[in-house]
């Protein structure tokens, strides 16, 4: 609770004790009118305060207003009927502060869970001089700068391990429980904290660019951009708070005179209560509050499950997807090629892969990395000599003095080697050794571990359709396609190809459309979807400004739950304005009527506000979705 939490607090009991005291001692007369009074101003000055600056600003109808009229007016009528009883303006008051100290309570738990990602700014960076660590501020670390993070420290800047080996807890940011082991070569995002070694990172990124950085930025603007529905509500209480202030007054006067020319008796004192009491019930607290708070939850709700949403607006529209476009390439699959199998070899497959490892040691290309990494043995360059490239074909060269070809079927024609076709799909690479075929090599992206529960959860969270979108060949689309169970798939895509495919399922789509994807070359189609949702861990730069929602840990899993984060928070929405509403207007109705007394306009302010409250910050709760 915070300093002004508590504050409120001890008014309120300080409050609640005098009003025990006059009562439980039948205390009357003057100083039962003073203690009153004094129980009154504790717990409404600030109330009156904000009111009268409300009306010297001309900022007149809002909920202090409407308050501050409502007691004083109900003291007033106290004093004009001598009846001593003070108890209906200051209970007012009382449950007032009650609800809004309730709601300052709820609102603070929504703000901690998002701030909660404030604590992975790092304060410094460790920089080694002259054998000694010093700390320097991470916006004065260059690119390519060595840094050094030791066991319990966040790491400042996204970066490669160049030495050392750790854990790394990435809960702040991707919302897993689970550590991740880091190691030399290893890619590292800033905001994780280092648990166990001690590493040395060399930076690809500058501060302002980290990842840290990026969610930060994300979280602050993340409340300037408001939904529908809160824009609407703004907008009602604008239009509502003075038509029910003229109501009232309406409701003092209107009959009184219609009596008087009745030749009847005004019965001012009746129809007064009557239009305080319609003044305390209007009170559109529980919309006001409540409606923002909701949004709020649900933002922090998602960012405690590692799914940053930008605003509630796009809360608003996710919930309401029914087409899911996905990128193929590193949004369905790891974006890593990476060695499936061995085929038709006539030496162990070990043996296999370490002649094409040795043999492709020499290049770059993506193909050679997977070779290497697949044999994992240590690459020894002085074991190999006569290196041949041939565009286009593959790579010749003496391993241990025996004569190594690895390449395409290309290759094997031109040496006159024959080869066997393979039926995978993949990249196939063909080996021989000393002029004899010895097998091939199937190099394939892989699909990432969650990608076709991902899609079998978007479909029970009721999207009606998925889509991927690929640069790939129709082969390998198709592949994936089938073993995921995407309902349509589009192949060999430019990128406005893909924008548009995306403009002929929007002009068809019955609901919104998300597209999920992860490259440059994603980002003009991030911004024409209704929705864009880009991974936020690996992504680019350009895809994660264009998106509205970025996945932190890259799991395609979680944009079904951030679906049904955003329907939940949509529910709960719904709900309370249906329950405020309706409770309001009724209650509004039998206190015209003169049914309705001041406990019943105190239940339903302050009531409804803190069941209101109560219902909302069940948007934060999104662990078992």
């Amino acid at each position: 609770m915070t300093k002004k939490q508590k504050k409120v607090l001890w008014r309120i009991i300080a409050t609640a004790v005098l009003v025990a005291v006059v009562k439980l001692f039948s205390i009357g007369g003057v100083a039962g009118t003073v203690l009153y009074l004094a129980a009154y101003l504790i717990i409404g000055y600030d109330i009156l305060r904000k009111a009268f600056r409300g009306i010297i600003k001309g900022q007149v109808f809002d909920e202090n207003f409407l308050m501050a009229v409502a007691t004083v007016g109900a003291i007033a009528l106290a004093v004009y009927e001598r009846s001593g009883d003070y108890l209906e303006a200051v209970a007012v008051m009382l449950f007032y502060q009650i609800g809004e100290l309730f709601q300052s309570y709820a609102v603070g738990k929504s703000r901690r869970s998002i701030t909660a990602l404030m604590d992975i700014r790092p304060d410094y960076a460790n920089i080694e001089q002259d054998g000694k660590l010093v700390q320097v501020d991470p916006d004065d670390v260059t690119v390519g700068s060595i840094i050094v993070v030791q066991p319990g420290e966040k790491v400042p800047l996204d970066g490669v391990v160049t030495e050392g080996s750790s854990t790394l807890n990435t809960a702040a940011l991707t919302g897993e429980s689970l550590p991740r082991d880091a190691a030399a070569g290893d890619e590292v995002i800033s905001g994780c904290v280092n648990m166990t070694g001690v590493l040395k990172i060399r930076t690809t990124k500058a501060f302002g660019e980290s990842t840290v950085s990026k969610i930060l930025e994300l979280v602050e603007n993340s409340s300037s951009h408001k939904s529908r529905s809160e824009n609407f509500i703004s907008k009602f209480a604008r239009i509502y708070t003075p038509a029910v202030c003229i109501g009232a007054l309406v409701l003092a006067v209107l009959p009184p005179v219609v009596r008087l020319v009745m030749g009847l008796s005004g019965d001012w004192g009746t129809w007064v209560y009557r239009a305080l009491t319609f003044l305390v019930i209007s009170c559109p607290c529980a919309l006001v509050i409540s409606i923002p708070l909701s949004f709020f939850a649900g933002l922090g709700g998602a960012s405690r499950a590692g799914v940053l949403v930008k605003g509630s607006n796009y809360l608003e529209t996710l919930s309401k997807t029914r087409v899911v476009v996905f990128d193929k390439t590193g949004t369905l699959t790891q974006g890593v090629f990476d060695v499936t199998g061995v085929h038709h070899n006539t030496m162990p497959q070990k043996k296999v892969l370490e002649y094409a490892a040795l043999a492709e040691c020499a290049s770059s290309h993506p193909i050679s990395k997977s070779l290497q990494r697949a044999y994992g043995g240590e690459i020894d360059r002085h074991r190999v000599t006569d290196v041949q490239e041939i565009s286009g074909n593959g790579i010749t060269a003496k391993v241990d003095g025996t004569d190594v070809a690895v390449g395409n079927s290309k290759l094997m024609d031109r040496l006159g080697i024959a080869w066997h076709d393979c039926h995978s799909v993949g990249t196939i690479i063909h080996l021989a050794i000393d002029g004899q075929y010895a097998g091939h090599i199937v190099i394939s992206d892989v699909v990432k571990p969650h990608a076709k529960e991902a899609i079998a959860a978007l479909k029970q969270a009721g999207v009606e359709k998925t889509v991927m979108l690929t640069g790939d060949i129709r082969r390998v689309a198709d592949h994936v396609a089938g073993e995921l169970c995407v309902d349509e798939v589009h192949s060999e895509l430019l990128p406005a190809d893909k924008v548009a495919q995306v403009e002929r399922l929007l002009s068809n789509a019955d609901g919104k459309l998300a597209f999920v994807g992860d490259g440059i070359n994603d980002a003009p189609v991030l911004s024409r979807a209704d929705i864009g949702i880009a991974m936020g861990a690996m992504g680019s730069d350009a895809a994660i400004e264009a998106a509205d929602v970025v996945l932190m840990d890259d799991d395609p899993l979680k944009i079904s739950k951030a679906i049904r984060i955003s329907r939940k928070c949509l529910r709960i929405v719904y709900e309370n304005i249906v329950f405020a509403l309706g409770i309001k207007g009724l209650c509004l109705v039998l206190g015209a009527m003169g049914i309705a007394n001041m406990w019943a306009a105190i239940f339903a302010d302050v009531g409804v506000m803190v069941i209101a409250v109560l219902n909302a910050i069940r948007a934060l709760r999104v662990d078992n979705l």
